[in-house]
């Protein structure tokens, strides 16, 4: 399984009949951590009427949940939820603070406002794909574990951290089906002295 989020904060401003919507995406890892993120929001912009805000959680989007923020009900929460899933990204949450400049953009205005500004943000976003990976540790010897390192590179396969003592504990963090191929790379390249543990698998960042 994977799925796409961003990398890095985005902040944006749109300025529609004389109102400012500022709309801020952050990547969470929770419900807890979104609804942290729009108190913060709400804190740097005291002054302003609506802190609408939209988030999508997990690998399979299960957690969605939107805020009109005193909007007409509807208006701002919906459509900025549906920027997002439109968008194809999960992890993120989407804050649109807007500074009323006093011109009414009624209902239909203000959905396609609120749902421009997500949009507009996600196009500036990074992104990043996440998918599963199997943390794999290698043991072996300092001279082999150069050569697995080098031909796991050449492959693609996700090359961690490593461990010294008398040989190289050497950590990859790889697909279930690269498995069974660096055992076999490894078992070759040591002459059967390689042994390897497997660890958890859990979502990675997948290199760009």
């Amino acid at each position: 399984m994977e799925y796409e989020t961003i990398g890095e904060a985005v902040d944006t401003e749109l300025e529609i009949s004389r109102s400012r919507f500022l709309t801020r995406l952050e990547r969470v890892a929770s419900e807890e951590e979104a609804r942290a993120v729009i108190a913060r929001v709400r804190a740097e912009h005291p002054r302003a009427r609506h802190h609408c805000s939209a988030f999508v959680i997990g690998p399979e989007a299960r957690i969605q949940r939107s805020n009109d923020d005193g909007e007409p009900s509807g208006t701002a929460g919906a459509p900025m939820l549906d920027a997002l899933t439109s968008a194809g990204v999960s992890d993120v949450v989407a804050v649109v603070t807007r500074y009323f400049g006093g011109v009414l953009l009624g209902a239909g205005g203000l959905t396609r406002a609120y749902r421009a500004a997500v949009a507009e943000a996600m196009l500036r976003a990074r992104r990043v794909q996440r998918a599963i990976r199997h943390e794999v540790t290698v043991h072996c010897a300092y001279d082999v574990a150069a050569q697995i390192e080098a031909e796991a590179r050449r492959r693609g396969y996700g090359v961690g951290g490593a461990d010294y003592s008398d040989h190289i504990a050497q950590r990859f963090h790889i697909a279930e089906n690269e498995i069974a191929p660096l055992a076999e790379l490894s078992a070759e390249l040591s002459a059967g002295a390689a042994t390897m543990d497997r660890g958890p698998a859990e979502f990675v960042d997948l290199a760009g």
